[in-house]
């Protein structure tokens, strides 16, 4: 464990150095997703301006939902944003056979190889719309509800990183996922709102299927009182240490039946 932690710290170092030799690019990177998310944001204010409540759910409530969503998504889109990338960039053109003749997990090696910096301006937003919304909830916020926040962030984070490594793995079998997982990552974004506005099959396609859910709508649902979902968002951390386990899993199992395409 010491070894592959002294080794991510020199991967993350090394790739700090390239973005830091393009520093307008990383600064331009962040900005963009900044703004990216600062317009759904906006949009979801404009509906406010002309309504009180969405189905019972108040403005800064869905804001606090919207936070978690970010701010998990932002682990992912920091440390993992590199799962994208199995099949277009490593399996096609042969890239992926020079990691499996290296004396280290292949999976390590596949996510330390890049660092995403655009991720840090998707975690500022998040941060920033926690902030915002925090205090206009009637929560009281303790040692014990900042503890459990973070939790449910991390949690968010790796159901996250969880699911994209399950499609990506399919690039095993299918030389490249990416439509596949650029498709399932968009049924992320029903879980940045209230999956009590939405039709019971698609809350169930949430919560037990892909578990996006997870990611923002019941961790937000904990804290809020009268949400009726507060056992249910007890499950966040077990749904995804679970998940984490069957994408592992998975992406062994398509390890085992790759075969190189070569170069």
């Amino acid at each position: 464990m010491k070894r592959y932690v002294k080794l991510y710290y020199l991967f993350c170092k090394q790739n700090l150095k390239v973005m830091m030799e393009y520093r307008l690019d990383f600064l331009l990177g962040v900005l963009s997703v900044m703004l990216q998310q600062f317009a759904g944001i906006f949009f979801v204010k404009i509906v406010f301006d002309h309504i009180e409540q969405l189905n019972g759910w108040t403005f800064y409530e869905i804001l606090f939902i919207y936070g978690i969503a970010a701010t998990g998504r932002s682990i992912h889109h920091i440390f993992f944003d590199n799962l994208w990338t199995l099949g277009w960039q490593y399996i096609r053109p042969g890239k992926f056979d020079r990691l499996l003749i290296r004396p280290i997990n292949p999976l390590f090696h596949f996510i330390a190889d890049r660092l995403q910096q655009d991720g840090f301006g998707q975690l500022f937003i998040g941060i920033i719309v926690l902030g915002t919304a925090m205090p206009h909830l009637n929560i009281t916020w303790g040692f014990m509800a900042y503890f459990i926040l973070v939790v449910m962030i991390l949690a968010s984070g790796f159901i996250f990183v969880a699911v994209n490594l399950f499609f990506a793995a399919l690039s095993f079998w299918m030389v490249d996922s990416l439509p596949i997982v650029w498709t399932v990552f968009n049924l992320s974004d029903f879980a940045r709102y209230p999956l009590t506005i939405y039709h019971k099959g698609i809350r169930q396609l949430l919560t037990w299927i892909i578990p996006y859910g997870f990611t923002a709508f019941y961790p937000a649902a904990y804290f809020i009182k009268g949400s009726g979902f507060k056992n249910l968002a007890l499950l966040t951390p077990f749904v995804a240490v679970v998940s984490c386990i069957a994408a592992y899993w998975f992406w062994k199992k398509g390890l085992r039946a790759f075969t190189s395409t070569g170069s």
